[in-house]
């Protein structure tokens, strides 16, 4: 840096009074020299001081290519220089420059990224010394009649001017202001910097000579240097110390508000002020506690999200970096460790873990390379390693350790557990031999189980992880630890709520021949869980054949298991051949008794015992087809004809089960052959983006489509009313109604005389032989038998005896109107009767009695086929 004359008005040292030539009063300094270039390396801006400082009018240098201002020498180091300053924000070296005459001079430049108005980025370049004025000697030589100790380094930019003498105290306070613990810098009457300290130099990493002579907005631009140089002008004109409560940081870091700056006025012995010392005080420890309170703050907000695991592991990672370290890494246990305090020994097998999250603040570099994947492979622990990766921490490395112990850590580079590691494992050597001086690892743990281990590294941040620093480690991963362990365990309960529900589900459709079925269940896509949504098909005596859809209410292991009870209990009803009516009565009653066991249970949400179930039972007789339905507070069933028109069944509401006291109403209507019934539960119509009426006719016009197969029309359906994962259960079942014509069924009816039951058998076998089935004639003859003789002996009239042929199964039902039911018991030796319906019961697939609201129907089936 050249050698600049001395301000005027300046006192020379004591130490400096000696005869010599008088010296003279030099002309004030040029401005610094500054010149704006866009990213194409065009000049855009050209000041006085540039103007001064090479000779070229802006005329001559806006518009045209920067390169033309390097000496001939200097383009490959120009070169270098912008590959050097790409990617970053600030820039300074020392460039060989064209004066206009020819001449080169070496000049420190400094120059800032800053955005234009526009979107096109441009450098700001600042040179601090604009070479030697008109009149003035050129570089390298000294002006005659001046003192050589003032050519050496004295002067206004020199230190001389402000105390640096050779005297005792001179040193003393040279020594104070460079190694003072504050940032300090002094500032002469045009605001140009003429000495900085160490810690000036440290913040903004700059040298005092490149600071040397420019405004603090040349050095930092930033609006916190504007307000502090207007405080520094005020402090100038007369206004005494100012203070402010932010500093600037280094170019493209912006203002710090963990700083407090002090501007106070340098007076001579006259008073005069002549110079602006600025102090600044990093308020480090307030400082510090407020990001580690406002980054808890945002934790809170930004961790556990979502009810993924890896998701959760990577929030922490990202709220980690940069805001407490320069990188992060989340390894996960396969399986957690359960228990209670944790062993103070470290394991004494290798402990194997899954890498789940990584964050660094670099894109590339050594330190990168090890957090986002150059280590953890199988085999090798690799503090770092891609997402998904196996890791394996030796026995005794501190992640094994402080897994053991239950608690955090810190470590430096030079601790000899880190050196230990690093000699066992190549991944955390290659971590460790970086710029890396500060580690924390932090176990996860939640609930008495160990989840796995956080691992945080500071390379970047000059300071090193301090106690408070750990408990910031360990609340972030904390939080963390208790979303994922909330995640693991709502997964696996949903998996378990998901196995028992598809257990309870219909695994197959039973075999019948009134109608062809297609189902389709879809569970809720929310963090609810699996609802209780269910269907059934029940076979049931004369070919009929009973449908059923419910709702339970709430989601979850309990709403699955109540929904098996109530498929179970439903089942058993329809055994006994109830009406739907009573069927759904007697449901209801359960309902109430379930709620009443469930009473006292904590988790009252979820102890209603099935109170607002909602259930659809259908019974379809494909002799008479004819269905009978009743529902509790279900949604109706809709009724497709084969000629495509689409309606509502107009089936009594009833209330929801578990009310009580309330009736329900059965609904009979006629199908004709190859009607569609399409039964469902109330997902299917609670859609986000549409409303009930859009639904409804999205619906009617899937079911009103011909389709070759009922899967078919259940995809369509679904596909019409779902854009999304179902925020509720879905159950849907689809039924094509069959007949059984008059050539499939016969009937008589009979007198109450003993003596029909001869006629009885021959009619049985003489249709037998009709139908090809003479196979079957002697099981048929021994159950029309005993049906019709308990029918006259213990029933009363009219009697009919009615054979049903479907494909594998023939049924012989025999009615009176008697409400008497048969039923099995074992004769003793002696007895004369009481065989007939144990001989029934082992020679047919099975028997029963329904019951009509007069009389009884007994029936017994036997198989058909083969064997």
């Amino acid at each position: 840096m050249e050698r600049l004359p001395t301000h005027p008005g300046e006192r020379p040292h004591e130490s400096d009074a000696s005869p010599g030539p008088a010296r003279t009063a030099p002309p004030t300094p040029p401005p610094p020299a500054t010149a704006a270039v866009d990213a194409r390396g065009i000049v855009t801006e050209w000041s006085e001081g540039a103007r001064q400082l090479l000779g070229y009018p802006p005329s001559e240098v806006v518009g045209q290519p920067a390169a033309r201002l390097l000496a001939d020498d200097a383009g490959t180091a120009g070169a270098a220089a912008l590959r050097d300053a790409a990617g970053r924000e600030r820039w300074s070296g020392t460039v060989a420059l064209r004066h206009r005459d020819g001449r080169q001079l070496r000049r420190e430049l400094l120059a800032h990224r800053r955005t234009a108005d526009g979107p096109v980025t441009e450098w700001l370049v600042v040179s601090a010394v604009t070479g030697t004025p008109e009149g003035q000697t050129p570089e390298g030589q000294t002006p005659a009649g001046t003192p050589e100790g003032e050519a050496a380094g004295g002067g206004t930019y020199g230190s001389e001017a402000y105390g640096s003498g050779t005297s005792g105290s001179g040193r003393l306070g040279e020594w104070a202001f460079r190694q003072a613990p504050c940032v300090m810098a002094v500032f002469d009457a045009d605001l140009r910097l003429v000495r900085a300290n160490a810690g000036m130099e440290q913040v903004l990493s700059l040298t005092e000579d490149q600071m040397r002579g420019m405004r603090l907005p040349e050095i930092v631009p930033h609006p916190v240097s504007d307000e502090t140089e207007a405080k520094m002008r005020r402090v100038l004109e007369g206004g005494g110390p100012q203070q402010l409560r932010a500093g600037a940081g280094p170019a493209g870091t912006g203002a710090n508000d963990g700083w407090s700056t002090s501007l106070v006025p340098l007076e001579d012995p006259a008073g005069h002020v002549r110079a602006v010392c600025l102090a600044a005080h990093q308020r480090l420890q307030e400082h510090l506690a407020r990001q580690r309170m406002l980054l808890l703050s945002e934790a809170s907000a930004r961790i556990g999200t979502t009810a993924d695991s890896g998701r959760t592991a990577q929030e922490l990672a990202d709220i980690a970096v940069p805001g407490l370290a320069d990188f992060a890494a989340v390894d996960l246990l396969d399986a957690p460790r359960h228990g209670g305090a944790p062993s103070p020994a470290a394991p004494a097998r290798p402990l194997a873990m899954t890498r789940t999250a990584v964050r660094s603040v670099l894109d590339d570099g050594p330190t990168a390379s090890s957090a986002a994947g150059t280590a953890g492979t199988a085999g090798t622990a690799g503090t770092a390693g891609t997402a998904g990766t196996k890791t394996l921490y030796p026995a005794l490395s501190p992640v094994a350790r402080c897994l053991a112990q239950g608690h955090g850590a810190l470590y430096d580079a030079a601790d000899p557990d880190l050196l230990r590691w690093a000699r066992q494992d190549p991944g955390a050597a290659r971590l460790l031999g970086s710029t890396t001086h500060s580690v924390m690892v932090v176990p996860m743990r939640a609930h008495g189980a160990t989840l796995g281990v956080a691992l945080f590294g500071r390379h970047r941040h000059a300071e090193p992880f301090e106690a408070d620093d750990l408990w910031l480690a360990e609340e972030l991963t904390a939080k963390a630890a208790v979303s994922i362990h909330t995640a693991r365990r709502d997964s696996r309960e949903h998996t378990s709520t998901m196995t028992l529900q598809r257990s309870l589900l219909p695994q197959t459709l039973p075999d019948q021949g009134a109608l062809d079925i297609a189902t389709r269940y879809l569970p809720a896509g929310t963090r609810a869980g699996v609802g209780g949504d269910w269907f059934d098909v029940i076979p049931l005596s004369g070919a009929r054949v009973a449908l059923v859809v419910g709702d339970v209410v709430g989601h979850g292991i309990r709403a699955s298991a109540t929904m098996g009870r109530l498929r179970t209990a439903v089942r058993t009803l329809a055994d006994v051949d109830l009406p739907p009516d009573e069927l759904l009565t007697h449901l209801d009653d359960l309902v109430l008794h379930l709620s009443a066991d469930e009473s006292g249970t904590d988790d009252t949400a979820e102890s209603a015992g099935g109170i607002g179930t909602t259930c659809l039972y259908a019974v379809y007789d494909p002799v008479s087809r004819r269905c009978a339905l009743a529902r509790a507070g279900h949604p109706p069933p809709a009724a497709v004809t084969p000629d495509g028109a689409v309606r509502f069944l107009d089936v009594p509401a009833g209330p929801p089960l578990g009310l009580g006291g309330l009736p329900f109403e059965t609904f009979e209507t006629e199908l004709p052959e190859g009607s569609l019934l399409a039964l469902y539960t109330d997902g299917l119509l609670a859609a986000r983006d549409h409303d009930i009426d859009e639904a409804l006719d999205k619906m009617f016009a899937a079911l009103a489509r011909p389709a070759k197969t009922l899967d078919t029309v259940c995809d369509r359906v679904l596909t019409a009313m779902l854009t999304h994962r179902p925020d509720d259960d879905i159950a849907l079942l689809v039924a094509r109604t069959r007949a059984l014509h008059s050539d499939r069924v016969a009937a008589w009816d009979l007198a109450s005389d003993p003596a029909v039951v001869a006629r009885a058998r021959k009619h049985a076998t003489e249709q037998l032989t009709a139908w090809g089935l003479d196979d079957a004639a002697f099981i048929t003859e021994l159950t029309v038998s005993e049906l019709v003789t308990n029918a006259i002996r213990y029933g009363r009239p009219p009697i009919q005896l009615r054979l049903i042929h479907e494909d594998s199964t023939l049924t012989c039902e025999v009615f009176d109107s008697s409400s008497t039911a048969p039923h099995m018991r074992r004769a003793r030796t002696f007895d004369e009767g009481g065989r007939g319906l144990l001989l029934v019961g082992q020679l047919a697939r099975r028997w029963g009695t329904r019951h009509a609201l007069t009389g009884k129907t007994v029936w017994a089936e036997q198989s058909l086929s083969p064997g």
